[in-house]
């Protein structure tokens, strides 16, 4: 087992609360939405967490997820649920970005090729502790794989649905893992609505983005990360691909934590929530001063992974980028296609179409001078591009006649 994790040690977890009222909910017991139908988030006695765990001791410990662990909701060690949730790096790209001071955070290289196992391990983990037997998500791709993955070695049936275009490798892979998956002639909220029917029908608990608590709690260890990986302060702004947007709460989240229990001061970097054009509910209600986003019709792009038409944490997600002083930017499909094409034939660094579009905001935001070249910026590639279709190769070569080799 995980040297982090080969031990009980106390968790600090004291309740849950509304995201909208802050009504608090009981720890321990099975929870989706608070009553006012906003997300939960967690709560931790950040006093005895101080006294108890020094920055000086999370330094002393392996660098993966777990080690984190007394700002983690498991309370019991046998609950977790582990396929080696390493600490993903910061690569630079200086030929593609223009800047040495440009880095991305290569969430590729985690469980299941993408940022989602942060999210569903911690997921997948509480509801094995609180007895949860099936498990029901949406998914564009990537999360439902990850849940597959964790909840078949927990041993919790999952059924996944997933809209009918969805990239064929992600569909087979979810399969593959134990997953039964749909493919359905809707997008991911009409998904979502079938999710919904099932558990108020009682056929499983819905694992849908931010309507159970704890996937924030995964995916604010991306901001814990980033805090010591910079020594204990943080970049001057991070592009982060939004289509529910859990990452991003997770983060500012993070950021707080970390405050609080005087690991890091009140500085904190510019958010740029990064959309599609083709499907921007965020960009359009941060630019009209609105703090939820309405449905957006028609969605359509060809970064599958932020194609939400609706998401539950709207406010959320434009309260973190207000108080940051960053924006929402919509990239069209050309760029972001181009900037994942410029980073691996520049820098050799193979990007998911959602990373192409942190690349493309990043050189939007310095023609808009939101941003100085010499800023420090992280740009977040949520999967490995190994999971998406690639342009054909065609040139052969006859071994008999190789003609020319000058002209290879």
């Amino acid at each position: 087992m995980n040297s982090n994790l080969s031990a009980d040690r106390p968790t600090f977890v004291t309740h849950l609360e509304c995201s909208l009222t802050g009504q608090r909910y009981e720890a321990d017991q099975l929870h989706n939405l608070s009553a006012a139908g906003k997300p939960l988030l967690v709560r931790y006695d950040l006093g005895a967490v101080r006294g108890f765990l020094p920055r000086a001791m999370v330094e002393a410990r392996a660098t993966d997820l777990w080690r984190w662990r007394e700002l983690l909701p498991v309370r019991r060690t046998e609950n977790v649920v582990s396929l080696g949730e390493i600490e993903t790096p910061l690569v630079p790209i200086p030929k593609s970005s223009g800047s040495p001071n440009v880095l991305v955070k290569d969430e590729g290289r985690l469980p299941t090729g993408s940022f989602k196992a942060r999210g569903l391990v911690m997921a997948v983990a509480m509801a094995k502790e609180l007895g949860v037997t099936r498990i029901a998500m949406p998914t564009n791709g990537n999360a439902g794989a990850a849940l597959a993955a964790y909840a078949s070695r927990a041993g919790i049936e999952t059924i996944v649905l997933c809209p009918d275009d969805t990239p064929e490798i992600n569909v087979r892979e979810i399969a593959l893992q134990g997953g039964r998956v749909y493919r359905v002639n809707g997008l991911i909220d009409e998904c979502g609505a079938i999710v919904a029917k099932g558990a108020a029908e009682g056929r499983w608990f819905d694992f849908s983005t931010l309507k159970e608590p704890y996937r924030i709690e995964g995916k604010k260890t991306m901001g814990l990360e980033l805090a010591a990986q910079f020594g204990w302060r943080l970049p001057k702004a991070i592009f982060y691909p939004t289509g529910g947007g859990t990452g991003l709460i997770g983060m500012w989240k993070a950021f707080a934590e970390m405050e609080a229990l005087g690991w890091i001061g009140p500085e904190r970097p510019k958010m740029f929530a990064v959309q599609a054009s083709g499907c921007a509910p965020i960009v359009r209600a941060f630019e009209a001063g609105e703090e939820h986003a309405e449905r957006w019709e028609d969605a359509h792009t060809v970064a599958a992974g932020i194609r939400v038409p609706k998401a539950i944490g709207d406010f959320l997600i434009l309260r973190a980028v207000r108080e940051s002083g960053g924006r929402a930017l919509a990239i069209g499909d050309p760029a972001i296609v181009k900037a994942a094409e410029d980073c691996v034939k520049k820098d050799g660094l193979l990007l998911c179409p959602e990373g192409g579009a942190t690349l493309a905001a990043y050189r939007q935001a310095l023609i808009d001078g939101l941003i100085d070249e010499d800023d420090e910026v992280v740009l977040f590639n949520c999967a490995t591009g190994l999971k998406y279709p690639m342009p054909k190769a065609t040139k052969k070569l006859d071994k008999t006649k190789p003609g020319d080799l000058s002209k290879l």
